[in-house]
């Protein structure tokens, strides 16, 4: 250790070492020095405040003002003990003052009222502000119902009304003549019911659709609405297609109800006059009766409950029976009698009626006759008489009216 003491160039070191700590600890003391100036030198505590709002005083009856902030920064030095309880409470006023001034354009400092005790710094300091005219107009109030096409399907606007229907708007007169519509916005989105006094502000647009700041009283409207589903009740039509089996035709297709009660959008209804069924194959019908039938529905349209109903199906069979014998009645004793023509001993009868009537009819049910009683001899045409099943939806037709007989 002697001998590093003893030698110049540890001490030049050493020398050297302290020199280089010694400017960096000037440096700092100065930089530090340089960047507390832009804060008063106070050896108080300082606190910093934002968003403090700033009042303006001027007779607001006459004039409106544009170009104050609504907060300000403040920065508060004092003693601790008036400082803190003062920024807890914030009971403390920055304002400008524009009393005195008139309309124009005006350059003016931010003030404030604080106990002696304390000095505030206001950021900004000075502001330029625009002092005009105080006008007030009364606007008609229109209303915005918006998503409605997000309405439940069917449903739409009705009737509405607005309360109060006008509102005062109060601001510059330069303001007010650009003002080009007031307005309030209804959310009507998947409401199925009536809308009853909603609360809703008021908005304020100049003509080219941008929002423009006033004064409004008052600030909301009531709003009641109408939220309808309409209906009307129209025809069924029962539409079908296909072909029947041979020996089938469609005596009727008939709803078991005439008319259905339909809901959807007015305008849409409005081009309806009936409701027709989806298409009944009739090539898969061989017997009358009653089938369930899906409603052929128009987009946007519906009905309460299901849009299924009842069609009563009614089948009218054409069937024919052949070679009924003819019996003779009234020949008299030792006359003989034949058929004036091969083959019209017998008789063909042709069926049309319901399915379920003629279904079950066979040759047994019917008995066909001729009555030559007090005929000479001699050739005749004798009327045939039918007896069989009768009905009021069946039709018999015999294959010939009358038969040819000769008399010996």
């Amino acid at each position: 250790m002697d001998n590093w003491f003893k030698s110049k160039w540890f001490v030049r070191a050493i020398s050297l070492a302290f020199a280089v700590i010694l400017y960096f600890f000037v440096d700092i003391t100065l930089n530090s020095s340089a960047n507390d100036s832009s804060i008063p030198n106070n050896p108080n505590n300082l606190q910093t405040l934002e968003d403090v709002p700033v009042d303006i005083k001027i007779n607001d009856e006459n004039y409106v003002v544009s170009g104050v902030p609504d907060y300000v920064t403040v920065t508060l030095s004092g003693p601790p003990a008036i400082l803190t309880p003062t920024t807890y409470r914030r009971n403390f006023d920055v304002y400008v003052d524009l009393e005195g001034l008139g309309e124009g354009t005006h350059i003016v400092e931010l003030e404030y009222n604080i106990t002696s005790e304390l000095e505030a710094y206001i950021e900004p300091k000075t502001i330029e502000v625009e002092i005009e005219e105080r006008a007030s107009e009364q606007f008609q109030v229109s209303v915005d119902f918006i998503n409605q096409n997000k309405l439940p399907e069917g449903y739409e606007l009705g009737e509405y009304s607005i309360e109060p229907a006008e509102v005062t708007l109060t601001s510059s007169r330069a303001v007010i003549d650009q003002i080009g519509v007031v307005r309030a916005y209804v959310n009507v989105a998947g409401i199925e019911g009536p809308i009853k006094n909603r609360e809703v502000p008021v908005n304020v647009y100049d003509g080219q659709g941008n929002e423009v700041n006033v004064r409004i009283v008052p600030e909301t409207v009531q709003v009641s609405a109408e939220i309808i589903n309409p209906s009307k009740e129209v025809p069924i039509e029962v539409v079908t297609t296909g072909e029947l089996s041979a020996g089938y035709s469609l005596e009727s297709a008939t709803a078991t109800i005439d008319e259905i009660e339909i809901f959807g959008k007015s305008d849409l209804l409005e081009s309806i006059t009936s409701i027709s069924t989806e298409a009944i194959d009739l090539s898969k019908l061989t017997e009358s009766g009653t089938v369930d039938v899906e409603l052929a529905l128009p987009e946007g349209v519906k009905v309460k409950g299901t849009a299924t109903i009842e069609v009563e199906i009614e089948l009218e069979q054409t069937k024919k029976l052949e070679s009924i014998p003819i019996n003779i009645e009234g020949l008299q004793e030792g006359q003989v009698i034949r058929f004036a023509q091969s083959g019209t001993d017998t008789i063909d009868l042709a069926l049309v009626g319901n399915e379920a009537t003629v279904k079950g009819i066979t040759n047994e049910d019917f008995q066909v006759n001729i009555n030559v009683n007090d005929l000479d001899e001699g050739q005749h045409e004798v009327p045939i008489i039918i007896e069989g099943p009768e009905s009021e939806d069946l039709t018999v037709t015999p294959e010939f009216e009358e038969v040819r007989v000769v008399i010996n």
